[in-house]
């Protein structure tokens, strides 16, 4: 067994259930619901079904990141126990959160100066920051020391691809993302709007595809231009998806069918409360190595 922690943060947006098996700690975000507020426990405190039925009944959300305080009272849980600690954040092109780690990591060092603190700005988000911790996850039970892990992390992350498209524009309106008349020009005209997450870790549209049917087979052309070694791909594929599982599986079995060196099935994961309360339902992201992210 290692002798350091490897953690992250719950917007990673794998499941409870994996985190323990993998033996990941992480820590939690925070989003407000109806009014209320709630840790983004990997649905343990509210489901993603239950939130999206909510947001869709008009309840209002806001999130909020993980605090300088909580992070340090993470991290030196396990330094404390005299182990070192590699930590990776949701993408700096996403939220600040990267920074309360650092301001947090950095106050720690002076108090435990033996010990190790790496904080890593995973420049991903959802499950495809999973499928990042997820890599790591196989090295460190690999036998690889948490120096060289760090270092693979900061010179692998950009190999990690983000392509999501969504069914449902009315909470990218919202945010920003999409303007309100290209919002409803695009629900007039069934356009799905095709992003993905860009080399400084930001979300961005890339293309209006007509319709569901041509959004989720242009996704998977996506993955076949961009992955490792094409269709020949052999690593492992993720994907999340917000209240639509039935088009995530559609594009699960797109790939299965045209990637037959894939590592495993497709695994699908609901997209956590902190991402969900800013997609809505109806959005499925696909997560896979590849070549590295430039602009």
């Amino acid at each position: 067994m290692a002798d350091y922690v490897l953690s992250c943060c719950s917007t990673a947006d794998l499941s409870d259930e994996y985190f323990k098996k993998r033996n990941i700690p992480y820590v939690c975000f925070h989003f407000e619901l109806g009014g209320i507020d709630y840790l983004d426990d990997c649905g343990k405190s509210v489901t993603p079904e239950e939130m999206f039925k909510r947001m869709d009944a008009g309840e209002d959300t806001k999130t909020s990141q993980v605090s300088v305080g909580e992070y340090s009272a993470h991290f030196e849980q396990f330094l404390k126990e005299g182990k070192d600690v590699l930590h990776l954040t949701l993408s700096t092109g996403i939220s600040g959160t990267y920074n309360a780690a650092c301001i947090a990591a950095n106050e720690l060092k002076e108090k435990y100066p033996d010990r190790k603190l790496y904080i890593v700005d995973s420049l991903a988000a959802s499950s495809g920051f999973g499928l990042l911790v997820d890599k790591l996850a196989d090295m460190r039970d690999a036998g690889v020391g948490i120096d060289e892990l760090h270092a693979w992390a900061e010179d692998n992350k950009l190999r990690l691809h983000h392509w999501f498209f969504s069914t449902d524009l009315t909470y990218y309106i919202r945010g920003g993302r999409v303007s309100k008349v290209a919002g409803f020009f695009g629900t007039a005209l069934n356009i799905c709007p095709l992003l993905n997450v860009d080399f400084q870790g930001r979300l961005i549209p890339r293309e209006k595809i007509h319709g569901k049917k041509k959004v989720i087979k242009r996704i998977v052309e996506k993955m076949e231009e961009f992955a490792e070694d094409g269709t020949n791909y052999s690593g492992k594929c993720f994907i999340s998806q917000s209240a639509c599982m039935d088009d995530a599986r559609e594009v699960a079995d797109l790939i299965e069918a045209n990637f037959p060196k894939l590592s495993g099935k497709v695994e699908i994961f609901p997209i956590g409360a902190t991402i969900g309360s800013h997609t809505g339902p109806g959005t499925v992201a696909l997560f896979f190595w590849g070549k590295k992210r430039e602009d």
